[in-house]
């Protein structure tokens, strides 16, 4: 504890970073996929709901992320350059500003939800599990809005271990609650796909009340009322600097991926749910690559706020070349083990049969994903967020959709082709990221100008 109240700031080496992060976004996979485990015991049209909600709201959960992108690569660099009083009033700007957001995000799906739901060529059982589950968790999705901001932040100050372990509780929570509200355990009732919802939803209230604590208690400049209540004209100008652009490429891309959606409504339920399966499994694909991404943009961050700009582009080819590797070998025991992972999920076999196909072809899709998983959180860190919103939206929306139409429906690839045109997106994305991140143009992005820097500033551990 330093001056008796807060932990010493730790060592910002990427190993110490990473492994956290890795396990912190396991649990959150872990929690979706409990819920698609759970679900699946219910039935299948039970899981493709939750599925095409899920869809809406990861989408709703990237809007607010606008914020929380462009606080912590401003926080980050503001540390590094050692003015931490900052930082701490940008950190409190951002909490706020997310709030107001998710609140918006919530009513606006309170209202339209169920119109939402009724366009999407759904039917019968599975339309009606989906306006519940939407009801609930889109209705109090602001408080994942403030749960990713103040996570955010605790891992741009380096405690990234202290944000796993409130993960932990979380999906503990959460696991209990779907056990005991789905099937009725413990003299409560039976709720199904009902349950569900209200487990997430309790789950994130109690995990949010820990974060705002954590949050408190790690940093070392304190955040006052006033800092909550004072709208910088500056702060915010940084803050939508880096926020926007990233947030209308993750929007972008989830928009991209609700079209691919929208298309496999078209090829029966035996795909939806094949879909819904093969997602869950590949998720567990990418994580090292996205918690090396994650991990490797605090410390670029810090490095540019601190000037140190060689040391920053090393570290980011560094991290590359680790995230690759590790996503080929997840990857291939992956494919090695498809028939009996999907067996987990369910025993119809028309869907073990298509989605361990598609599992296949991941191995061309995951490759490429790790190198914008990792480059494009670099080049976020620097600054440099409008070259990747551009690119991302040639590549996705003109490039990887229509290409997507053509394979599901003019050649006739189904499932498949949707995952052939993605990977030809995230190849695109890739290779032009990793040529841009050696042209170093990002160098001269920086939110911290050179006369804001102090004369020294080195990187503690």
């Amino acid at each position: 504890m330093r001056d008796g109240r807060t932990p010493e700031q730790p060592g910002l080496g990427l190993f110490r970073l990473t492994w956290p992060i890795f396990f912190e976004f396991l649990l959150f996979m872990l929690m979706g996929t409990a819920d698609t485990l759970m679900l699946s015991g219910v039935s299948d049209e039970a899981v493709s709901a939750v599925g095409v909600v899920n869809q809406y709201t990861f989408l709703c959960i990237l809007v607010m992320e606008v914020i929380c992108n462009g606080a912590a690569t401003v926080v980050a660099q503001y540390l590094g350059a050692r003015r931490r009083q900052e930082a701490s009033r940008i950190s409190a700007l951002s909490i706020t500003l997310n709030l107001l957001l998710g609140l918006t995000v919530s009513a606006l799906l309170l209202l339209f939800g169920n119109a939402i739901l009724n366009r999407m060529n759904l039917q019968g059982q599975v339309l009606a599990y989906a306006k519940t589950y939407m009801g609930i968790v889109g209705g109090f999705l602001f408080i994942q809005a403030l749960i990713n901001v103040f996570s955010s932040l605790l891992r741009t100050y380096g405690f990234t271990k202290q944000s796993m372990y409130v993960s932990l509780g979380m999906n503990v929570l959460h696991i209990g609650g779907n056990y005991a509200l789905i099937f009725g355990h413990f003299g409560l009732p039976e709720l199904g796909v009902t349950g569900a919802a209200i487990s997430t939803v309790m789950s994130r209230a109690i995990a949010l009340v820990v974060f705002v604590w954590m949050l408190y208690r790690v940093m070392d400049v304190r955040m006052v009322l006033r800092d909550y209540l004072t709208f910088s004209k500056d702060y915010i100008r940084k803050i939508l600097k880096v926020g926007v652009p990233v947030a209308l490429e993750t929007v972008t891309y989830h928009s991209c991926q609700t079209v691919f959606l929208y298309y496999v409504t078209f090829l029966g339920s035996v795909a939806l749910a094949s879909r819904q399966y093969a997602m869950s499994i590949s998720q567990y694909v990418f994580l090292f690559s996205l918690s090396t991404g994650i991990g490797s943009a605090i410390i670029i961050g810090r490095l540019v706020g601190a000037n140190r700009k060689e040391d920053a582009y090393r570290q980011a080819l560094e991290s590359l070349k680790w995230g690759l590797a590790i996503t080929v070998l997840v990857d291939v025991t992956v494919i090695l083990l498809r028939q009996p992972l999907v067996g987990l999920f369910t025993d119809n076999a028309d869907i073990i049969r298509l989605t361990s196909q598609v599992i296949v072809v991941g191995l061309l899709l995951e490759t490429g994903r790790s190198f914008n998983l990792v480059l494009v959180n670099a080049l976020r860190a620097t600054g440099d967020a409008r070259f990747t919103v551009y690119l991302g939206f040639l590549s996705m929306a003109c490039m990887s959709v229509p290409l997507g139409y053509f394979l599901v429906f003019r050649m006739n690839m189904g499932l498949a082709g949707v995952w052939f045109a993605v990977a030809a997106d995230e190849w695109t994305r890739g290779i032009t990221m990793w040529l841009r991140w050696r042209s170093r143009a990002w160098e001269k992005q920086s939110l911290v100008t050179p006369e804001e820097q102090p004369v020294v500033a080195a990187l503690g551990g």
